[in-house]
């Protein structure tokens, strides 16, 4: 009778390691959408946002287990350059990254592909055999800077079939597997990085300084200069108003109290274009993506010299696109 109680002991015994084992092994993962939603590249600087990774592991029996897990992110549909990842746009490409931190200097990789960088180590601990163990990591994605000529438009790269690639296994507190060596349990969870890069530009003028004189009896012409930058490809004016007098464009008026210098303002250097805001007086261009000096010829025709003094104007600059 002893022989015999001691071989069911045993088999019970078993069956709760092996039970327990069964229930430690199971987890699911997600990953939110990486949205940069609309941006304004023309400034050239790096523009960022982040996507969440949420893990959820089955209750173990067994309390000081924990799981590691282990997220491998790939090029994406929109594929790569180097260790850069690009959103597409049709044929156009946008340059982003994934990070491990929130100052983006570590760059989240894939044990697959070593150019894109390393894969952070996440613990799921299971510290209630009530619970499931859960873990929430952030990705830091930015958009790289210097990508100013990128041409406007939708852009996306998708994350599924294994681009994006959860891999886990069930280990001690002590031990430490890298991710390298954890290929175990792979899950794929799917997500997609876009971002809608607008239509959009900026301008900044220089001053058109005629000088000193003495008389206003011969042509007096000095120039100024447009910094423009405009969306790569995109179509755009440029308009001048009158002033603040609202002259027409040859006749704009520098002014001091009651007293007042004429003066044009034109696109060509032969002042022969006058420069204003009717539909035959402005002037068009397309947008490269990085500045352009456009430069405003100015000319004070002879006239009536008046009082002496410092005299100005102030004229608005338009860009219609």
């Amino acid at each position: 009778m002893r022989k015999q109680f001691v071989k069911i002991f045993a088999a019970m015994f078993l069956n709760l390691i092996a039970l327990s084992l069964a229930l430690a092994q199971t987890c699911t993962a997600n990953i939110t959408n990486m949205n940069f939603a609309t941006v304004n590249l023309q400034q050239g600087v790096a523009i960022d946002t982040t996507a969440t990774l949420n893990v959820n592991c089955s209750t173990s029996l067994d309390l000081g287990v924990f799981m590691r897990i282990c997220l491998n992110l790939d090029a994406g549909s929109g594929g790569s350059s180097g260790s850069t990842r690009l959103m597409t746009s049709g044929s156009n490409t946008l340059s982003y990254q994934f990070y491990q931190d929130a100052n983006r200097t570590i760059p989240w990789g894939s044990s697959t592909n070593s150019t894109f960088g390393t894969v952070p180590p996440i613990d799921v601990l299971f510290l209630s055999i009530l619970l499931p163990g859960t873990a929430t990591r952030t990705i830091y994605g930015r958009i790289l800077p210097g990508q100013a000529s990128n041409l406007a438009g939708s852009y996306v790269s998708s994350f599924s079939g294994g681009q994006a690639r959860v891999n886990y296994t069930r280990t001690l507190l002590g031990t430490n597997p890298s991710c390298a060596s954890v290929t175990q349990n792979p899950l794929q969870p799917s997500f997609n990085v876009q971002a809608t890069v607008e239509r959009s530009c900026t301008v900044s003028a220089d001053p058109i300084n005629f000088g000193t004189h003495s008389a206003l009896t011969s042509n007096i012409d000095a120039n100024g200069r447009l910094v423009i930058n405009c969306t790569n490809g995109l179509p755009y004016s440029i308009s001048l108003n009158g002033g603040l007098s609202n002259a027409a464009p040859t006749q704009r008026r520098m002014t001091q109290g009651t007293g007042a210098v004429i003066y044009g303002l034109y696109s060509n250097s032969a002042r022969t274009l006058p420069w204003g805001s009717s539909p035959t007086e402005i002037i068009s261009k397309t947008g490269t993506g990085s500045s352009e000096n456009v430069t405003v010829y100015g000319r004070v025709a002879p006239q009536a010299t008046p009082f002496t003094g410092t005299y100005s104007d102030t004229v608005v600059v338009t860009i219609n696109y």
